[in-house]
Order: structure tokens, then sequence, then C-alpha cells
């Protein structure tokens, strides 16, 4: 790894700093009352100036020896944090409360305990009202401290008080604790292995969560805990390919928010989250005219002005009104309207290049590439798969990688690009072939397509109908039509027999069955 390429911390931190929160750093910093020719603030401001981290840079400049300069951008890093902690952008309830509990617990080492729990009764109400049953846990542990030191004629009745309100927070902190454990392994295994691959999968999913579902009334659980029940059950139906579950819980999921309407700007990521796989389970079901209807819904909410952005957030709305922008041409193959949305998204990824993931960029460009066979351009499909093919560090998603490389083999097919498809055939074969389990729908491609250069030009089509019976007896198998959902290899052939573009066949389909 070369200096210029070095990834470092301190850097990164002042590269996200907008220009306000760089002003006030230099506030701050002239209100600690250091000069302008203090180490630290020199070093900031060469940061801001330079266009990548390197050390030796640093050094010639002559701010510091090389000796010093770990412990300078240690105390820069420092600073930059607390002159962030006080803008007020960066202040939300959450913030509001652990202040009061420092300022509580400041009062009760100074042995001013009345002041102290009247701070901290205020505290703990806030806490209860939004959902801060970790703080609230810990307000209650230091009421009950002080307490034992500050003697009240009400003791009796406080301590039992007290000791039950603790015992509340603490069960309904497991349920939760346990529940977003849950969620966290169930989300872990879909990103590792993607859905159940088959009867013994499933059993063994079913049993994980059955196993690990902490028992409650719903009647005793309030927002926090309901959200990450639904949450889990999310992802149970996700990994079990269940949508219309998905779609039930997505829906409780984003339903709990508009109930509670506080909670969207106290947990602006999980009303985002479960937004995105709302319109993901809408999107699977192939219903256009409900999922047009939640984007609009979606978009409207996330672009008012009360709804608050951070960059963090900002990131997210742009990740997920750009992939459902994108999917809702995918329903019914109208793939000619959505081609537009393509240089948009890409310059606006560039922007957001260190705040969203590998994996997630991945995503967007199998969406391109696919959006892009859809309407006959293969060798631009070719382009966006070979960013996925080519990208060895991704590790994740295995379905990915996999359908990436066979929808490569069609679109060299189809591009007419035999001379590649010899070499393409071992290598997406050698891939396959390490993947945990092939499916039969993988298992079945690969076959015909090897054995394509074998067939007469006049007998292709034939071939092409033999194989479309082979894959309709997966098209609705519980574990094997995953792979129709990121590589709709069905309409392809029937555009194939029917010399008509595979967008207009999706269209077709979908207004058969799905229109309203």
């Amino acid at each position: 790894m070369t200096t210029k390429d070095q990834k470092d911390n301190l850097f990164s931190l002042v590269k996200s700093l907008t220009k306000s929160e760089k002003r006030q750093f230099k506030l701050y910093v002239g209100r600690l009352g250091v000069n302008s020719d203090s180490k630290f603030l020199k070093l900031f401001n060469l940061l801001d100036k330079s266009k990548s981290y390197n050390e030796a840079l640093i050094i010639k400049s002559g701010i510091v020896k090389k000796q010093q300069i770990a412990n300078v951008k240690a105390h820069l890093y420092k600073q930059i944090l607390i002159s962030l902690k006080l803008n007020p952008s960066h202040q939300n309830i959450r913030s509001q409360i652990r202040e009061q509990l420092d300022f509580a617990s400041i009062l009760y080492h100074k042995g001013l305990y009345k002041q102290s729990l009247k701070i901290l009764d205020k505290a703990k109400d806030l806490a209860i009202v939004n959902e801060e049953k970790n703080l609230a846990f810990e307000i209650v542990e230091l009421e009950k401290i002080i307490e034992a030191q500050y003697i009240t004629r009400s003791i009796n009745t406080r301590a039992d008080e007290l000791a039950i309100q603790a015992k509340e927070l603490s069960a309904l902190n497991v349920i939760a604790s346990k529940l977003s454990n849950l969620s966290l392994q169930l989300y872990s295994i879909i990103l590792k292995t993607g859905y159940v691959k088959n009867e013994e999968e499933s059993q063994m999913i079913t049993k994980y969560f059955n196993g690990r579902l902490p028992k409650f009334k719903m009647s005793n659980v309030g927002f926090r805990e309901k959200l990450w029940l639904y949450k889990a059950y999310l992802w149970y139906s996700f990994l079990m390919q269940d949508f219309l579950n998905c779609y039930k819980y997505a829906s409780k999921w984003v339903d709990l928010f508009h109930q509670n309407p506080s909670m969207i700007n106290l947990n602006p990521v999980f009303y985002l989250k479960g937004n995105n796989y709302l319109l993901e389970s809408i999107f699977f079901i192939r219903n256009k005219p409900k999922f047009v209807k939640k984007l609009e819904h979606f978009k409207s909410t996330v672009n008012s002005t009360k709804f608050n952005k951070d960059e963090n957030v900002s990131a997210l709305v742009f990740l997920y009104t750009n992939f459902h922008n994108i999917n809702q041409y995918f329903i019914d193959g109208s793939f000619e309207d959505g081609l537009e949305l393509i240089p948009k998204i890409e310059k606006e990824l560039v922007l957001y290049d260190s705040r969203i993931d590998p994996h997630h960029k991945m995503i967007f460009y199998y969406k391109f590439a696919s959006m892009h066979f859809g309407v006959g351009n293969n060798k631009i499909c070719i382009k966006y798969l070979d960013k996925i093919i080519s990208n060895k560090s991704l590790s994740m998603r295995e379905d990915l990688l996999c359908f990436s490389r066979v929808l490569n083999l069609v679109a060299h097919y189809e591009a007419g690009l035999d001379y590649h498809l010899e070499t393409l055939l071992r290598s997406t074969y050698k891939f396959l072939i390490k993947m945990n389990e092939l499916h039969e729908v993988q298992k079945e491609m690969i076959k015909f397509i090897r054995g394509l250069q074998d067939i007469y030009p006049h007998d292709l089509k034939n071939a092409f109908k033999d194989l479309l019976e082979r894959l309709k007896v997966y098209e609705d198998h519980p574990f094997e039509r995953r792979a129709f959902l990121y590589l709709d290899i069905i309409s392809w052939l029937e555009s194939k027999i029917e010399n008509q573009p595979v967008g207009q066949i999706i269209k077709t389909k979908y207004l058969t069955k799905y229109a309203p």
C-alpha cells in the first residue's frame, strides 16, 4: 500500500467536515485560547488543503517532528470531535439526556444531592418518553446510589419505586437486546449466503429463529422492542423467501414510525431501512401501483424540511431512493424508460464514494447491467458486469457474484462474442463449483451454454424451448425460484423463441399476471 492510498482516520475526519463545521472548529480553538501558531491547528490547516494523506509531506512542512506526529494527530482528532459534539446539528435527544446525566453526576460528587435528583428525574422522563430505555436504566441506577446517601423520610416507598422501575427497564432491555442480536445474526446470514437453498437449510433457520425468539406479551413492550421484533421477523421471512410476510413485517415496521412520528427524526436510519425493505418486498410481489405510491410517499417524507439529514442519513436517502427508482422499471420491464437514470446515479455515486460500501456499489452495477441487457445493449451490460467480476475484494453475497457471471455468459452469447465463450465457460464453471451449493437453475444454464457450440443455427430455437421447459419447473419452486429474482432467464428464453425484446416479454407477462 502506498502512502497516497493510505486511509488515515484523522485525514478522513477532516475531509468529512462541512464548511460550517470547519468554521466552528476554528472558533472553538480560538476559545481554547491557543494561538494560531499551535501545532495541531497548523496540522489541521495543512490536512484541510491536502488532496490525500501524505505523512512525509507533513514532516517536510516542519509543523511537527517525526516523533511528535502521533501525539499531535491524536490531540487534533480529539479536539475536532469535541468541537463537533458542541455543534447543534449533532445534538439530539440522546445527547441532551447524556448531558443531563453528566451534570447530575457532577452535582452528586459535589454533595448537592437534591439538585442532582431533580435533574435525574427530568432526564429519566425524557428518556422513557423517547424510548431511550438503556439511558433510563442508567439514570435509575444513579438515583438508587444517591437515594442510599441522601436520607429522606420517603426512603422506603422511594426505594421500592426505584427497584421496581429498574427491574422493569432491565427486563425490557433484555428483550430488546435478544431481539436485536437475533435480527443482526439473521442479517449476517443473508449477507454471507443469501436465501435458504434447500429444505435442510430452511429447517435449520426456522429452528435457529424460534430458539432465539424471546417470549413476552406485546401489550408489555414499547416502540423499541416492537421495532426489533419486526426486524427479526422480516429477516427471517427474507431468508425463507416468504415475500408476503416480508411485506407484512416491513409494513408493521414503517407503520410503527407513522404511529410514533417523533421517532422518525430520533431514529432516521431505522425509518429509512424500514421503507427500503417495504419497497423491496412490494417489488418481489410485483405490485407496481402500490410500489409507485409507497415510493412517492417515501420520497416526499425524506425530502421534506421536517426530515433531519446528516451525512450518514443523506447517503442512505440517496441509496434507497435510487435503488427503488431503478426497481420500478424492472417490475414491468420498462427498461428503456429507466436508462436515463443511470448517468445521473453514476455522477452522484462519485459524490458519495466514501459513504457507500463496495457491496451496494456492486448492486448498482448489477442493476445497470441488467437494465442494459433488457434493452439489448449487451456490450454495455458486459462493461458493468466486469466491474463486479473483476472486484476481487468483494467477499459478500455469493449469489450476486454468481448471477453476475451467468448474466455475463448470456450477454457475451447475445453480443456474438463467441471467441470469449470457451474461456468464460471454464472460469464461470470453476467459480460456481466453488460455491456452497450449486442451484439446479445454474446447472441447467451452464449445461445449455456449454452445448451451444454444438448446436446448428436452425436447431437453436428448439434448444431454447427445451431449456425453457426444464427451467419452468423451478419458477415457483420454494428454493429455486430465487434464481429468477436476480436474472429473469425464463423471459430471456421466451424472447429468443418469440423474437421479441426481453423487456417486451416482461411487460406482457406483467400486464397479464399482475396488472390490476
